[in-house]
């Protein structure tokens, strides 16, 4: 079981931005930019960790979830776009990068990463909800 399955399950506490019957966004613990969510899917054992690996139909629903808390990103954090990454190689759960960003180097991963207070990460994924109308 991985560490997005157990955030999932609820057995590691997270940011919680949104969630469905198939999909749970929350935000990265070392963010490259304040608001970068992660998108995974709730997955039946074994969990796939190749996003190209999901069904189509899991996997267009996947773009169109993230596309939900992208507009909530864009409304609650101030940036001129949300980027999208999927690299795949950090956690073996299937998982999208969703990044504020204003110029592309702030999408590196090779950039420092944020640590944030928890009260200030609470505020964020609440802001992102908000935004969402969840």
């Amino acid at each position: 079981m991985t560490i997005f399955s157990k955030i999932i399950n609820g057995e590691i506490p997270s940011y919680k931005v949104a969630e469905n019957d198939k999909f749970y966004a929350f935000l990265d613990i070392n963010p490259l930019q304040k608001g970068h969510t992660l998108v995974v899917p709730k997955l039946a054992e074994p969990e796939a960790d190749y996003i190209f690996d999901l069904e189509d139909d899991m996997l267009s629903e996947m773009l169109v979830f993230a596309k939900q808390v992208a507009r909530g990103i864009k409304g609650a954090v101030e940036c001129k776009r949300v980027g999208v990454a999927v690299i795949g190689l950090e956690v073996p759960h299937v998982h999208m990068h969703l990044i504020p960003i204003s110029k592309e180097g702030d999408m590196s991963f090779a950039n420092k990463k944020m640590t944030l207070p928890s009260e200030e990460m609470a505020e964020i994924a609440n802001s992102i909800a908000e935004a969402m109308g969840c």
